[in-house]
């Protein structure tokens, strides 16, 4: 972006993000997450932010009283703001053991479910939701040895946008492959995977396009390039949890690849893979709605007008 395009408000947001990573990093990753997440759970369910969360409660789990959905979405409050807290210390968040106390991610299911894809040096998609703390996700990668690119959505202010990218870099000590979700970046993307490169992809947040699926019963608009991209490479799936366990203490659950569907025809294909991949994220947010984020208008502002 050019530089009459930086606007003050961009600048004192810019500002405002540096202080608060400043603070964070000077807690250290333990307290940073507490923080972080004391902040964001005390004052985020007074913004209008939680009606959205709790009317997408409504639609999606009717059978929670009210009481349990303004705990769920305290509880999503807290782990966001506990994410914010940990994203300034990706760089010491490490491989730790079952048994090893303190800040790290613990790895499950990576030797049975992803290695022996990983062996093949083909591409590969890693298929994730906004659960706990999904930044860390490339640094995993990268401790078994590969680069993970990952479409993600930029921050509107180039400053912190910018700003978020160097942290992100702190995780691996080099810049991360990111792509822009878009035109563009959908297309480099697909040139990261025609390499044989492995994509991460967020696959839980609503779109303006895309296929309309059910997800927990009601129909959703849903990212479509995941089933495209692995039916075009028929490359493995891997769906990965990222679940918190602790202040910057973080459970990556790898579970086994995707079974890519066989209908006969390249729409049924999508629409059968894209509704497996729904399944799969509601089946996750039940186990552990508290850690999900249900911030974000997830389905059409019709399904949830008289909730």
């Amino acid at each position: 972006m050019s530089k009459d395009k930086i606007t003050f408000a961009y600048r004192l947001e810019d500002a405002l993000v540096a202080g608060l990573i400043a603070l964070f990093k000077a807690l250290g990753p333990t307290r940073a997450s507490r923080f972080g997440g004391w902040l964001a759970g005390t004052l985020g369910p007074l913004i209008p932010t939680s009606k959205v969360a709790d009317r997408n409660l409504r639609l999606a789990m009717p059978e929670l009283t009210a009481a349990q959905r303004q705990a769920i979405v305290r509880q999503c409050w807290a782990s966001f703001g506990a994410t914010a807290g940990e994203l300034a210390h990706l760089g010491r968040i490490r491989p730790i053991g079952p048994e090893t106390k303190g800040p790290g991610y613990i790895v499950e299911g990576w030797e049975d479910n992803i290695a022996p894809s990983f062996a093949q040096n083909g591409p590969g998609i890693f298929l994730t939701a906004h659960l706990g703390n999904w930044e860390v996700l490339p640094s995993v990668a990268h401790a078994h040895g590969h680069e993970l690119g990952f479409m993600y959505r930029a921050a509107s202010n180039p400053l912190v946008n910018a700003r978020l990218l160097r942290l992100r870099a702190e995780a691996t000590g080099r810049p991360p492959v990111m792509f822009p979700k878009g035109a563009a970046g959908a297309r480099a993307a697909y040139g990261w995977l025609l390499k044989g490169g492995q994509l991460g992809l967020l696959v839980d947040q609503k779109l303006d396009t895309g296929l309309s699926v059910p997800f927990f019963g009601h129909n959703a608009m849903t990212m479509d390039a995941m089933a495209a991209f692995a039916l075009k490479f028929r490359c493995p799936v891997y769906p990965v949890r990222t679940l918190r366990e602790g202040p910057a203490r973080i459970r990556i659950i790898c579970a086994p690849p995707l079974v890519l569907p066989d209908t006969g025809g390249k729409e049924g294909d999508m629409y059968a893979l894209t509704l497996a991949m729904n399944q799969l994220i509601e089946a996750w947010v039940r186990e552990t709605p508290g850690q999900w984020l249900w911030l974000h208008r997830r389905w059409p502002k019709a399904a949830t007008r008289d909730l």
